[in-house]
């Protein structure tokens, strides 16, 4: 195992950015940045040896402090919708942003995506990595209490990325942290249309036009959100009347247990993507929103359907939603979740 740290860039007040370039011994690399936690590039053997880069980004700094698509990044302090920015907490209402009218979503304005973190570096013969840290204040984007967060990447020579994430509060307030890398098994050349998916859920959560859950937990069973089986996410998209895939699934496996929930297969590349979670829910989505006018690494325009987020998550707007898993953090609590993004070549 080998790491690294060098110079990324500063930020407009001129505190300085880093990149962390991990290495395992057997060629893969992933690189992760302290501004925003995120993870830049992701670099896999193919089936034929030759490296691909599995994460849409850039190269440069500053195209990820201008970015609007939250591409790598961890998110907090809530990954996700909360409907009308608005929770309840013993009878007080806190009013957060609305950075997505009518919602708020994955933690307003400024959120952990684009805020400086500490870090220190992890470096064992086993695996290697970074660990962040960031303290939010009390009423950051309107959110009650001071929260620690810590999240720790690590890279083995198993071809894992697992992410770690604590996070303690002073205050009763709402936590649900997450990442949201933009995975391309095929080097991002192409769509992910081509892609096989299978997602371990039978059930998700409907949602309205602005895609706040209705609260109701609904089977996928003869619908086009069906990928209990390994299905091309191409296969039905035309079905969909958002354009795409932007749900959250309702996984089948025990809150808090960590277990294999999800994996991808990209043809070409042969590669294999297998994710774990101990999380409730994992939100599938499919970059509806690119439009080619974001030109990412080696000149490419990143089109529509041209990366895929498995986000593992507790549902969204669960702060208002009492029948959903809680998402609320007590003062005498230590949150906590972990998932692992586990590529391999697919040997089937």
């Amino acid at each position: 195992m080998q790491v690294h740290k060098q110079f990324f860039g500063n930020l407009e007040d001129g505190r300085q950015a880093d990149l962390i370039t991990i290495e395992n011994d057997f060629g893969v690399i992933c690189k992760i940045t302290n501004f925003g936690g995120i993870v830049t590039s992701w670099i896999v053997p193919d089936k034929k040896g030759k490296p691909v880069d599995i994460i849409l980004g850039w190269d440069e700094l500053e195209n990820f402090i201008a970015d609007t698509s939250f591409l790598g990044a961890i998110i907090g302090r809530y990954g996700n919708r909360i409907a009308k920015g608005i929770f309840s907490l013993d009878d007080v209402n806190y009013q957060l942003a609305i950075n997505q009218p009518p919602n708020h979503l994955h933690g307003g304005n400024v959120g952990f995506n684009k805020v400086l973190w500490d870090y220190s570096i992890i470096d064992t013969p086993d695996q290697a990595g970074i660990e962040l840290k960031y303290l939010s204040h009390h009423m950051e984007e309107g959110y009650p209490g001071n929260l620690n967060v810590d999240v720790t990447y690590l890279l083995n020579n198993e071809g894992e990325l697992k992410i770690e994430y604590r996070a303690t509060t002073d205050k009763k307030t709402h936590v649900n942290l997450t990442n949201h890398a933009y995975f391309n098994l095929n080097g991002c050349r192409e769509s992910i249309l081509k892609h096989r998916l299978r997602i371990l859920a039978d059930h998700y959560t409907p949602a309205d036009a602005t895609l706040i859950p209705t609260g109701e937990i609904v089977s996928v069973k003869n619908t086009s959100l069906d990928f209990t089986e390994l299905t091309e996410i191409g296969s039905r998209i035309k079905n969909m009347n958002i354009g795409g895939y932007d749900h959250n699934y309702v996984l089948n496996k025990k809150q808090g247990v960590l277990e294999k929930i999800a994996e991808v297969i990209e043809p070409v590349s042969g590669l294999k993507m297998d994710v774990f979670t101990t999380e409730p829910g994992v939100q599938l989505y499919t970059a509806t929103h690119f439009d080619g006018s974001m030109i990412g690494k080696n000149n490419i325009k990143y089109q529509k359907y041209h990366g895929f987020c498995l986000e593992t998550q507790h549902f969204p707007d669960s702060p208002n939603k009492p029948q959903f898993p809680s998402t609320m953090l007590n003062p005498w609590e230590t949150y906590s979740q972990t998932t692992i993004f586990k590529v391999s070549v697919n040997k089937n």
